[in-house]
């Protein structure tokens, strides 16, 4: 799945609050993990580069995959300096983010934005959890997360597999009319 390309920046829009990380290195190569509070990367990444920023040295650009983030932009501001967004379904795993700067490279775990606070704080600890563990576990949220959305988008229980022939009035297979 690709996502939209969005050349608008994040530099009229008001502060983005802190972002919530967790710099544990993990297995895996993992250097910390982050829960954003969106998919908007435009208003996320700003929050994430500035506070890794003082760590990791001025970030200066980042790769996603664009599986779950529904818009890209080629760039975000971080403090008026300029940050360059990738992406790559190939290389880069749907759940992790790539950071970049002069100093060095780190990969970090995205916690999906619909986890709920207990869940991502156990996942953000660790508490005993290895790296791939903590990928199946963002991938089973996310899962969880599009079966509700087709809930709330009207659907009920899971949507038939059955193709309905051309030219049929009536129920469909699952019993509803479309």
């Amino acid at each position: 799945m690709g996502g939209v390309t969005d050349r608008t920046t994040s530099s009229r829009r008001a502060p983005s609050p802190p972002a919530r990380l967790s710099l544990t290195p993990a297995p895996g190569g993992l250097d910390g993990m982050w829960w954003p509070r969106s998919r908007a990367l435009t208003r996320e990444l700003p929050s994430l580069t500035a506070a890794l920023g003082g760590l990791w040295g001025r970030i200066t650009g980042v790769t996603v995959n664009p599986a779950y983030w529904p818009v890209l932009p080629h760039w975000v501001s971080d403090a008026g300096r300029t940050v360059h967004v990738g992406w790559s379904t190939e290389e880069q795993d749907p759940h992790r983010l790539t950071l970049f700067s002069p100093d060095g490279r780190w990969d970090m775990l995205v916690i999906p934005p619909e986890t709920g606070a207990d869940a991502a704080a156990r996942l953000m600890a660790g508490d005993g959890i290895d790296a791939p563990t903590r990928e199946e576990a963002a991938e089973r949220i996310d899962a969880r997360s599009r079966e509700g959305a087709w809930e709330t988008d009207g659907g009920a229980g899971r949507p038939s597999r059955l193709p309905r022939p051309i030219g049929s009035i009536g129920p469909s297979p699952a019993g509803r009319r479309r």
